[in-house]
């Protein structure tokens, strides 16, 4: 009820801005990978509406999807010293090494926890943090949604079940760190191919979330689902600093709230049609979730990772714990 409550809202602002001919004075391009049909292309369009209505033509907002302007990390450089205004992508490290808190396995318990973080004061500093290597990042939230594990072996429903899984992982480093942590044989195998990998026995299993597994279509070649919640990905909203500050007071203070509306919205639409996804894998395999006291134990067979970050200076233990006291309540 409250989602749509707040979609809601979001509409009739938009709604209620009559439409405008004035001519701009400045134009703010943004480049991202996804697909038109994406919930982040969705909420970029929204946010433009919102801009150019709001600033009255003064802010010229055009959106580039698909990687239309090149690859993720291409753009974030682009964006790192003002070629484009803005993004949202996976290289989020980039900005700032600390966003790999988020992705740290067994950190959060649900969406709604990690999203509390990100717009909290703890996560507003690790936004900031973001400003010395050039990107203003006015909100975070999360990009697509929690990741989940499914094989063809057997149900994952403690640490030993995963020892000697063949996994296949991407190359993202706290995945990785994790699967190892885990004692799991961990493939590399291209994204594109993981559909036949599955298939023929090169992999046993995969992690993805819900949206990526139906997209891909991983449920027609895989048996188990474990419902695990492991990691999520921090989604920050990207603006060139150098551009940002360029722009008048009142501008900037229309670029700040539209994306912080955005962002809402995008972690509204997303997370919804991540429980769309649920549905369908749930038709087609076979689902367990892991207990509280199966999670905790997963928890300290990874502990390793969190302290290979912490020992390695990618985040402080005070800001690690800072975020644990906020779950605490």
């Amino acid at each position: 009820m409250r989602r749509c409550s707040i979609l809601v809202l979001l509409v009739v602002l938009v709604g209620g801005l009559a439409a405008t001919g004035w001519a701009a004075d400045y134009t703010m391009t943004i480049g991202h990978s996804q697909p038109e049909t994406s919930a982040r292309h969705r909420a970029f369009l929204f946010f433009e509406e919102i801009v150019e209505q709001a600033s009255e033509g003064r802010i010229d907002v055009e959106v580039f999807p698909s990687g239309q302007l090149g690859t993720e990390a291409e753009v974030m450089e682009a964006v790192g010293i003002g070629v484009v205004q803005a993004t949202e992508g996976g290289k989020f490290e980039d900005a700032n090494r600390a966003y790999l808190i988020y992705t740290l396995p067994f950190l959060f318990a649900s969406p709604e926890q990690a999203l509390a973080v990100m717009r909290s004061e703890v996560g507003e500093e690790i936004n900031r943090g973001a400003e010395a290597n050039g990107y203003y990042v006015p909100a975070c939230g999360i990009a697509g949604g929690f990741r989940q594990w499914t094989n063809n072996v057997r149900p994952i429903t403690c640490p030993a079940d995963m020892v000697g899984l063949k996994m296949r992982t991407p190359g993202i480093d706290t995945i990785m760190r994790t699967f190892d942590a885990l004692e799991a044989a961990r493939q590399s195998i291209p994204y594109v191919e993981v559909y036949m990998a599955l298939k023929q026995g090169v992999a046993d299993g995969q992690e993805n979330p819900y949206s990526n597994i139906v997209q891909m279509k991983f449920y027609e070649v895989q048996t188990y689902l474990t419902v695990s919640d492991y990691q999520v990905h921090p989604n920050p909203f990207f603006i060139s600093l150098t551009w940002y500050q360029s722009l008048p007071a009142e501008l900037q203070d229309i670029i700040t709230h539209a994306a912080r509306l955005a962002m809402i919205f995008n972690d509204t639409i997303w997370l919804a049609e991540e429980m769309d996804a649920y549905d369908i894998c749930a038709a087609n395999l076979e689902v367990n979730v892991l207990t509280e006291s199966a999670r905790a134990a997963f928890a300290t067979k990874v502990q390793p990772v969190w302290d290979y970050y912490v020992n390695e200076g990618f985040f402080t233990q005070t800001l690690l714990d800072s975020i644990l006291a906020y779950i605490a309540g």
